[in-house]
């Protein structure tokens, strides 16, 4: 029998347990998006907490682009030494980090008067209302590239790994859903073509960062929108991308429209499916809150880790806590977290 405390390995990469902390915009960072020692102390905390691996913030690519204020950079060498010495605090305490890359796209209020934002198509967003400009092949060439050499970076401080942020709405979630995505060229139409930034991406980091660095990506089960990325499209871009070489696959995304209310891992049956069908690891995100509710999907499917985001901020010591006390997580979801100086919870 499986146990959530298990030691496991995603290829190289030791893990202490099956619980991963979800990347999570703190709101800290220096408004440039440089680390600093507040942002330094919510990871050391984590990693003192027992978190087996830890997954960042999301992190810009393009100096350019940020889609949100005082989140992480990566997007040049600059931002090296800052997260270097988050990296080392962290591996002190064991625990692994991986780093979330995103392109935020036309999903953002952000100070969106004073920079071209690229999307696949020129759609204006339903819920920003923002217009952003169709790239071009040499635009979708230069995130390419951005992207990979944000990896070489991270790989440079020292991070286990990367993952992509191919879910929520975010550009590359956008070229995958034909509600966003209504181009004629390689890059639109048929599913292979709405995935294929996402496989040069992968291509171009690969060749950068070597075999043993982590790739991972986080992506939407379902768009659960009429014209959008469907669940069978999922399965269908997890095979491909697995069978690419990504070392893991993050299944996220809203709560299904059937979901009751108080249900937890509102994901697993999307998720159980998925796993089933490709050969790396399978993450779920998504209301995990209970330590026997997690034991049991791990040992009735094919689901390895789980993610999790607000019960961290509510409890950065949950994992250590589980240890000796199963009682499900302090959370009770209440999504008051941000605030215009940090997450914090209520609760505490």
């Amino acid at each position: 029998m499986k146990n959530l405390f298990d030691q496991t390995r995603i290829k190289g990469t030791m893990l202490d347990n099956r619980f991963v902390r979800a990347a999570t915009w703190e709101r800290m960072a220096e408004e440039d998006g440089t680390v600093n020692d507040r942002l330094i102390e919510v990871y050391e905390d984590l990693a003192k907490g027992g978190v087996g691996l830890i997954i960042t913030g999301y992190a810009f690519i393009m100096d350019d682009e940020q889609p949100n204020p005082k989140m992480m950079g990566m997007s040049n060498d600059s931002f090296i030494p800052g997260n270097a010495k988050l990296v080392k605090k962290v591996h002190e305490h064991g625990s692994k980090i991986v780093m979330q890359l995103a392109y935020g796209g036309s999903q953002t209020r952000y100070q969106t008067e004073d920079r071209v934002i690229f999307a696949p198509s020129a759609i204006r967003h339903p819920r920003t209302d923002v217009m952003p400009k169709e790239m071009t092949q040499e635009d979708i060439n230069m995130v390419v590239k951005a992207f990979a050499k944000a990896a070489q970076r991270a790989k440079t401080a020292g991070y286990d790994g990367v993952e992509l942020h191919g879910a929520h709405g975010y550009l590359l979630s956008q070229f995958l859903s034909p509600e966003f995505n209504k181009r004629t060229d390689k890059y639109g139409g048929s599913l292979s073509n709405r995935m294929r930034i996402i496989c040069e991406i992968y291509e171009e980091t690969r060749a950068l960062v070597g075999e043993e660095f982590l790739i991972m990506i986080k992506i939407n089960a379902s768009d659960f929108a009429d014209e959008g990325f469907t669940f069978k499209e999922c399965q269908l871009t997890c095979q491909e991308l697995a069978s690419l070489g990504f070392d893991a696959i993050e299944i996220s995304g809203k709560t299904p429209p059937e979901t009751k209310k108080n249900t937890e891992s509102v994901l697993a049956d999307y998720a159980k499916v998925i796993a089933e069908q490709i050969n790396i690891p399978v993450i779920l995100v998504g209301m995990n809150r209970t330590p026997e509710t997690l034991h049991n999907i791990l040992n009735q499917t094919h689901i390895e880790y789980f993610s999790m985001s607000r019960p961290f901020i509510a409890e950065p010591a949950l994992v250590n806590r589980w240890k000796v006390d199963h009682k499900t997580a302090k959370c009770i979801s209440c999504g008051q977290c941000y605030h215009p100086e940090g997450i914090s919870c209520v609760l505490k």
